[in-house]
């Protein structure tokens, strides 16, 4: 008879666990946001992060106005390098002569919003408390007043900070861009407008107006190709524990272990594939938290087959997981459209082929329960709703029962499917499998 393990023991174990999910899910979350990240993007970055540096640098000191569009994938880490060039700013006093207003597309979803925000940064709520604007045109031109009273010596130096920089290009003539940047090319007052973008084609956005007053300073930030080291060192980084975390001897271990999984073929097999199918940071750590959550009491620390294991979970198909919580009937519609795909080539049919070919099976599987046409149709209805079926054109005045439609999925990855789902009468699933209908 085997000994049990002690209560406090275990109660200890499930803590440990707890705290380290905890401690690498919130690296994953907050990766590329810290300021430590930030430093090592700014060191990758180097050339990039002089020249926007240098940039608000002459405004704050010199009073000159810039503008400038920082260009970059999703994920890239764009936000987090401004936030580090403006931090080293106020660590040499230089941010201290101006000021920083921070704007968003997700947020400010038009202009009036984007200027009441404006005001508010710019502490100018009691200046406009006591007046009555009849209009927006009427609050703009007193922002703008304020911003260009004054010459380049007496006025304060703004940073006007602009994400998602694309979406304010859709909103309603453009009238906000374009007097930041009419404000920013006439040197009135020393500004400097910085949009963040992921979109390489925003200046085809631009107004004709828009783009006359834009400078074309763009920075591209373009992260590097190699798999060797940068990958393997982004990848450690987000795994390993810092010194914050409070079991020591754990931590070290862990830390030990992570380095030993970029020896792992295992591992190196599978964040190849990742790389080269995107280089985007955020489906690294997509992976890696899929690996986390595997994390348990007998195995506290990562291996090889988890990453195997994680893998499968990510590239697989979400219509094939659909067919996870797909009652019988509709897997019976979804097997009838499988073979009416085989049978016509991949031409396009219609419910009431489906349901000839449904009712076929049901005579030949005495053991197949029939369903009433109605409620075959509302089973085939919701496979729409789910879009594992798709109209093929929306020609209207044609009966629903007779409109053309296509099955988003091949018949093997029907097959495919259906052989791994468990739960699946046997009739059905030698149905999927036959080569007849």
């Amino acid at each position: 008879m085997g000994l049990k393990r002690p209560r406090s023991l275990a109660q200890s174990d499930n803590e440990l666990l707890k705290e380290v999910q905890k401690h690498v899910r919130l690296n994953l979350q907050l990766w590329g946001t810290t300021k430590e990240a930030g430093e090592r993007l700014a060191s990758l970055y180097s050339v990039e992060t002089q020249h926007l540096e240098e940039l608000i640098t002459r405004t704050l000191t010199l009073g000159e106005s810039n503008s400038a569009l920082m260009l970059a994938a999703r994920g890239t880490g764009k936000s987090s390098l401004v936030n580090t060039v403006l931090k080293r700013l106020e660590e040499s006093g230089t941010l201290t002569e101006g000021m920083v207003v921070r704007l968003s597309g997700l947020l400010q979803t038009d202009d009036r919003q984007a200027l009441k925000e404006i005001t508010c940064q710019l502490k100018l709520e009691n200046a406009t408390a006591d007046k009555v604007f009849g209009s927006f045109a009427e609050n703009l031109a007193f922002l703008l007043e304020s911003l260009r009273c004054g010459s380049k010596e007496t006025s304060k130096p703004v940073i006007f900070i602009l994400d998602e920089f694309d979406l304010f290009c859709h909103h309603h003539n453009q009238t906000l861009l374009y007097n930041l940047f009419d404000v920013a090319q006439s040197a009135q007052a020393p500004i400097c407008v910085l949009g963040l973008t992921c979109r390489l084609d925003v200046i085809e956005l631009l107004e004709k107006r828009v783009k006359s007053r834009f400078s074309h300073r763009q920075i591209h930030l373009f992260p590097p190709d190699k798999f060797d080291p940068y990958y393997l060192d982004t990848f450690k980084q987000l795994l390993e524990l810092s010194a914050s975390f409070p079991f020591k001897e754990f931590s070290r271990k862990w830390n030990l272990n992570v380095a030993r999984l970029v020896e792992d073929n295992n591992v190196i097999k599978v964040l190849k594939r990742l790389h080269n199918t995107t280089k985007d940071i955020r489906a690294l750590k997509t992976l890696l938290l899929l690996c986390v959550c595997q994390l348990s009491d007998e195995q506290p620390q990562l291996n090889g087959q988890m990453f195997v294991h994680a893998q499968s979970l990510f590239v697989s198909e979400a219509k094939i997981n659909m067919l996870q919580g797909l009652s019988v009937l509709q897997l019976c519609l979804v097997v009838a459209m499988k073979h009416l795909t085989t049978i016509y080539e991949g031409e396009p049919f219609n419910f009431e082929m489906v349901f000839h070919e449904y009712l076929k099976f049901c005579q030949r599987r005495s053991s197949m329960q029939s369903f009433e046409r109605p409620v075959v149709f509302k089973a085939f209805d919701q496979l729409k709703c789910l879009e594992l079926v798709r109209p093929v054109d929306n020609t209207r005045g044609i009966q629903r029962e007779y409109q053309l439609v296509q099955l988003m999925m091949t018949p093997a990855q029907v097959t495919e499917a259906l052989r791994h789902l468990s739960g699946i009468p046997t009739d059905v699933q030698q149905w999927a499998g036959s080569s007849f209908a």
